[in-house]
Formats: C-alpha cells, sequence, structure tokens
C-alpha cells in the first residue's frame, strides 16, 4: 500500500494503474551471445546444405563449448527468429509411432533414389544405413540398379561393418520378388543362407523406411550445393565426400556416427546360433511350347530351357526347382528333363553326350 501511495504521490493517478511484474532480466534466459551463435551455426550449415536442426546445433555448440543449451531450448529460439515455420496441418509428432533399433546393426534400411546429371541424364542412388545410429554403410551411384548390383554392394557393406541382424526396405523388385509370383531376388537368397531377417513396408507406405528416406532429402540437398556432376565417377566422388562428413545424428545430436561405427557390429552375435538356409525350394506349372520350350525365372531373369523335344510339345509339366536344380516332370510323373541352370544363360539347351 505504501507503494502504491508513493506512485500516486509522484505521478497522480497514473501511478494507480497496474504495472507488469515482469524482471527487468532473467538468469535463467539464454545469453544473447548464445542466441546470436545459434542463429550464425544453422546459417552456415544450411548454406553448406548440411542437417541444420537444433539436435545438429547443439552438437557444434558442445564441440565448441563443452556444453550446450537444451534441443528444446534451441529449437524455441529458432522459432522466434523466424527460422522455423509453424505447420498446424502437419499431424503432431506423438501421433506418429516411432520406432528404433536399440543398438548398432540391430536393423539396417535401404533404398534406392533417382538424382539427374548435369546433362540431364537419370541415374539411380542407393543408400544404405543403420537404423540405430544412422551411420551411412554404403552410398553408391550406378545407372540403373538390378538385383545383383544391390546384393553385390550389400556384401560390400558387409565386409565392413559386419552382417547387420535385418534388413527393411520397400517392396521395389530389385529386393523382393515375393509380390511377383514369389519368387526371390539375389539379395533375399543371400541373405537367407546367412539367416538375416528380411522385412519390407507395406505398400504405398514410405514412412516405414522413414530414416533412409529423410537420408535421402539430406543427401540430396547438399548435392544441391555442389557443382553437378557431369558423369557417374564425379557423382561417386561427392557420395563418398558425402559419405565421409559423419553428420550427428538428428536424433541423439551427442551420439556421433562415427564413435558408433566403431563398435558397428552385428547386434545378435551373443544370441542363438542361426541355422544356415537349405536353399529355395519353388513349384511351378507350364506348357511346353510347339518348339519344346519352356521358361523358368531366376533372380528376375527369365531363361528358356529347351531339351525336353517336340514330341511334348502342348504337354503340361510340373518343374520343380531347388535354387539352380531344375526337374522337369509331366503330370504322370515322368522325368523328362533334369539340369543345373546356367544363370548366365538365356536359353539352356540338352547337354551334349
Amino acid at each position: 500500500m505504501i507503494s502504491l501511495v508513493q506512485r500516486y504521490l509522484a505521478d497522480g493517478e497514473a501511478g494507480l494503474v497496474a504495472r507488469s511484474r515482469r524482471p527487468l532480466c532473467s538468469p535463467q534466459r539464454t545469453a544473447i551471445d548464445v542466441e546470436d551463435e545459434i542463429v550464425a551455426i544453422r546459417k552456415e550449415l544450411d548454406r553448406g546444405g548440411h542437417e541444420a536442426g537444433a539436435a545438429t546445433i547443439a552438437y557444434h555448440l558442445e564441440q565448441r563449448h563443452g556444453r550446450s543449451p537444451a534441443v528444446s531450448t534451441i529449437w524455441r529460439i529458432l522459432t522466434a527468429r523466424g527460422f522455423v515455420t509453424p505447420q498446424p496441418h502437419k499431424r503432431p509428432k506423438s501421433s506418429y509411432l516411432r520406432f528404433q533399433a536399440e543398438q548398432p546393426n540391430e536393423r539396417w534400411q535401404l533404398d534406392i533414389t533417382h538424382w539427374t546429371l548435369a546433362d540431364g541424364t537419370s541415374v539411380e542412388i542407393l543408400n544404405v544405413i543403420d537404423d540405430h545410429s544412422r551411420l551411412c554403410v554404403d552410398s553408391h551411384a550406378q545407372r540403373t540398379f538390378k538385383g545383383p548390383d544391390v546384393d553385390r554392394r550389400f556384401r560390400k557393406a558387409a565386409d565392413t561393418y559386419g552382417n547387420p541382424a535385418s534388413l527393411l526396405s520397400d517392396n521395389a523388385a530389385v529386393f523382393t520378388g515375393a509380390p511377383r509370383r514369389r519368387g526371390r531376388v539375389a539379395l533375399e537368397v543371400t541373405l537367407a543362407f546367412l539367416g538375416i531377417r528380411f522385412d519390407h513396408s507395406r505398400p504405398y507406405h514410405p514412412q516405414t523406411c522413414g530414416k533412409v528416406e529423410r537420408f535421402h532429402q539430406t543427401q540430396k540437398k547438399w548435392l544441391e550445393r555442389q557443382p553437378r556432376a557431369t558423369t557417374l565417377r564425379q557423382l561417386q566422388r561427392q557420395l563418398d565426400a558425402f559419405q565421409r562428413l559423419l553428420q550427428p545424428r538428428p536424433a541423439a545430436p551427442r551420439a556421433r556416427p562415427a564413435h558408433t561405427g566403431q563398435r558397428l557390429r552385428r547386434a545378435t552375435e551373443s544370441g542363438p546360433d542361426r541355422q544356415a538356409d537349405t536353399g529355395h525350394w519353388r513349384t511351378r506349372h507350364d506348357r511346353i511350347d510347339s518348339s519344346g520350350v519352356f521358361t523358368l525365372r531366376h533372380n528376375s531373369r527369365l531363361h528358356h530351357i529347351g531339351g525336353v523335344g517336340r514330341r511334348y510339345a502342348g504337354t503340361r509339366v510340373l518343374v520343380l526347382a531347388h535354387d539352380l536344380d531344375v526337374r522337369v516332370l509331366t503330370q504322370d510323373g515322368e522325368l523328362i528333363r533334369e539340369l543345373i541352370l546356367d544363370p548366365n544363360r538365356d536359353y539352356q539347351p540338352q547337354p551334349k553326350t
């Protein structure tokens, strides 16, 4: 009351108007110079095409000063400075069911994206990342990827980082043959032999492979800031340079993939022994054509098998295939052809005796 009297005596009736009780300064508020540094790092990362989220900024502050404000604090500063555009039409993050591997090499995600060279040529980029650490274990450019190409790149990455416990991809034909008559592509055969689980997202639901999809976006953002590659070799050098950057993962700014990668070994090495796959069995019903030939698909490639003779033209047959071992029987059970499929040849003739 005394203060009100004093304010009245000093200012008259204007002194009785309610005033804000907000303190002139707050010891808990982030210093202005720290806010300015956060904004400067944001601009620097964005100009270089790097991941420029709050978690990445926190990592760089910690590297510079040994400490950093909380990620939520950095996010609020970026929002107040106009670097974050509110998008109320989007679903809140709390509504998504988030999953993440608990340890390195528990799960890898792989996917193929497209890129354009300087002359307008469209090429493909295969990216493989570790689900836990976000470490890119392989990034390779090629004109077009086929099943054996994906299998070869997986083997190369596994030689460096060890076999993962499982893989996750979409349903592209180079990753799985299940939607196409239940066949198997080269990668599926390799994973089955090694005892590695292979999961796939449901059709038209890329959110399941969201980590590798997000990696595509960050990688392309960085490539846009570089001189446009004119050849596949130049593009591959850029991809190798981006892979060496080893950016901190957005989900945990203090867990740098370079450190995680040093201990990237198979997550189930201490678990129960896995049984090696004994091979892929399948059956197929077909009809011999007029020239005594029928077809069989192996590793996404169609092979024409002859040698049964024109006398069987029009005959319905049962094909039993165990990997490359193929047997052809009539509906009466008569064995009319047995062969070891040569995957490098289209036509499989009768062997010379």
